[in-house]
């Protein structure tokens, strides 16, 4: 790995997470904490993010739990178009898991308003969207607070997964690896993506194209563990095929 692609993988990570240790990033790219401590010193000068004793922080990191806005704010409106199919596939009286991110979020906005429907999600600012709605019942997983993707992650998540039973999952993913492989930023979310689709009966994957042929710094797994993918009209007939040979249903 190079020492820009390092970088920029580092920085992915604080955009997920929030903030890293010099002792963790260490561990995780297999090289010294001087090195470290030079990559964050690169990445402050550019602006995103700030150093503080043994590690830096995300510029602004506290505007995202006082605004209850995510980071990721690209491709906003093809998520809607893939939050507007994925709401026709839930009907009253289900149990669905949503996951944490842009797009799942808008699949909440089209709920609101549904009758004796439970969901489970590890996302705050979902908590919110649905919250009010006297004929959803909603569950919050516990775990560690991330904010910039006001989610819940890490054991206590995964753990609190463990007792669940859902139809239906709407995962999210930062990306899908050329080896199809999805990816994240962030190791702390791998076993809780992990308990959700071990809770569900169906899983549904919801990614905008822009993310296929991407990897994040941590795999989950193959992209054979999801039943079906639900995209935008922008995927071209290459990454199509390449999906549905993986033995995967488009949408």
């Amino acid at each position: 790995m190079s020492v820009q692609q390092r970088r920029t993988k580092i920085l992915e990570f604080i955009r997920e997470d929030g903030h890293a240790k010099v002792q963790d990033l260490s561990r995780i790219f297999g090289v010294s904490e001087v090195t470290i401590r030079l990559d964050l010193e690169a990445l402050e000068a550019t602006g995103e993010v700030q150093r503080e004793h043994g590690g830096a922080f995300l510029t602004g990191v506290g505007t995202f739990a006082r605004t209850g806005k995510l980071f990721n704010q690209t491709n906003v409106e093809l998520k809607k178009e893939i939050a507007r199919k994925a709401a026709t596939l839930v009907a009253d009286g289900e149990c669905i898991i949503l996951d944490s991110g842009s797009t799942t979020t808008e699949i909440a906005r089209l709920l609101a308003g549904r009758k004796d429907l439970t969901v489970i999600t590890n996302a705050l600012n979902i908590a919110l969207i649905l919250g009010e709605n006297p004929g959803i019942s909603l569950i919050v997983t516990g775990g560690e607070f991330k904010a910039p993707t006001l989610s819940l992650t890490g054991r206590l998540a995964a753990e609190s997964l463990a007792s669940f039973h859902a139809s239906k999952l709407f995962l999210a993913t930062a990306g899908i690896s050329p080896t199809l492989q999805l990816t994240y930023p962030s190791l702390s979310d791998l076993e809780v993506k992990t308990a959700m689709i071990n809770a569900a009966d169906e899983v549904y994957l919801a990614a905008d194209s822009s993310k296929i042929g991407i990897s994040a710094m941590a795999c989950l797994g193959s992209f054979g563990m999801v039943d079906t993918i639900i995209t935008d009209s922008l995927i071209t007939p290459e990454q199509k095929a390449l999906l549905t040979n993986a033995g995967v249903k488009v949408m």
